[in-house]
Parts: C-alpha cells; sequence; structure tokens
C-alpha cells in the first residue's frame, strides 16, 4: 500500500483498517476503524481534508479529493461503489453511493441516502436522508429507502468490513 505524508500533513489510520497494495493514501486523510480501501483507490489530502468514518468501505478506482483548505467528509458505515468520484463534498453515515457516480463540490448526501449507478451528484446539491437520487444531473425519485433495504445493505456493509479483516491475512502475490 502506497501511503504518503505530504508536506506535514499525515495520513491516520483506524484499527483493523485495510487498505490494497495498489491504493494510495496521501496527506491529510483519516480513516476510521474497520474500514476497505480497494484496488486502485486514490484518497488525496494533499491541500484539502479527507475524514471517513469506521466500518465504510471505498471500493476499487475510486477519487477522493477536497479543495484547498476544506474537507471531504464521508460518514460511518458508507459504500462509495466501484469507480466513484467523491470532491469536496459530505456523505452521511449509511449511505450508499452507486458505482461510476460522482459526487461534486459543496454537495451532501443525507443518512441512508442512495446515489444510483453512474449518477451525477452536482455542486451544492443534497440528497436528504433516505432519499434516491439518480440520473445525470442527478433527482430525486418519489420514493424512500424501504427497511428491507437498509436491512440488506447493512449485511451487504458487513461483507466489506469483514473482508478487511480477512484480507491481511489472505492476500498473495501470485509469481
Amino acid at each position: 500500500m502506497a501511503i504518503y505524508e505530504f508536506e506535514g500533513r499525515k495520513p491516520e489510520l483506524g484499527q483493523d483498517t485495510y487498505i490494497h497494495p495498489s491504493a494510495d493514501v496521501i496527506g491529510a486523510v483519516t480513516i476510521g476503524a474497520n474500514c476497505w480501501i480497494g484496488p486502485g483507490a486514490r484518497l488525496r489530502g494533499d491541500y484539502g481534508t479527507i475524514i471517513i468514518g469506521d466500518g465504510t468501505s471505498i471500493e476499487d478506482n475510486c477519487v477522493i479529493h477536497a479543495r484547498p483548505g476544506e474537507i471531504t467528509r464521508i460518514g460511518r458505515n458508507v459504500t462509495i461503489g466501484h469507480g466513484c468520484v467523491i470532491h469536496n463534498a459530505t456523505i452521511k453515515d449509511h449511505a450508499v453511493i452507486g458505482m461510476g457516480s460522482v459526487v461534486s463540490d459543496w454537495a451532501q448526501v443525507g443518512e441512508w441516502a442512495v446515489v444510483g449507478e453512474g449518477a451525477v451528484v452536482r455542486q451544492g446539491q443534497e440528497v436528504p436522508d433516505g432519499c434516491i437520487a439518480v440520473g445525470v444531473p442527478a433527482r430525486l425519485l418519489d420514493k424512500q429507502v424501504s427497511e428491507e433495504y437498509k436491512a440488506e445493505w447493512s449485511n451487504f456493509k458487513s461483507i466489506y468490513q469483514d473482508l478487511a479483516r480477512r484480507y491481511p491475512l489472505g492476500l498473495k502475490e501470485v509469481s
């Protein structure tokens, strides 16, 4: 794994957090406990700050960054799907950001909110708690996240938390 200090800005990693060897964590990045940072992920706290809560999974090839002097905040038990870009935004606890989505500057994604695959949450846009946003640009659907969905996604989130514990012992490079 590539963990870099940059101009005195040093990453802080929580207990039992896994960072894949091909991921980069640079600068002022705080990652909570039991997190999963997947292959190819890039978390750059070079001139902004990134704060990630416990139990969150940042899947393969995600890019997370913040503007100078500002903060990208990602809550607890959040799922950031494969290939997402999160830039200078706030994502609250338990949210699900679908694969290939973009959450742009000053956007806010609420607790248990869902951003559908490939959606673009524009600058300053808000996805309220429990709401579902889809499309380009993202628009809110007329339905809320169900209790069944929450139960299903709680299970999915625990799978990545389990992988964070298993990968350090089970991942072996093959020549």
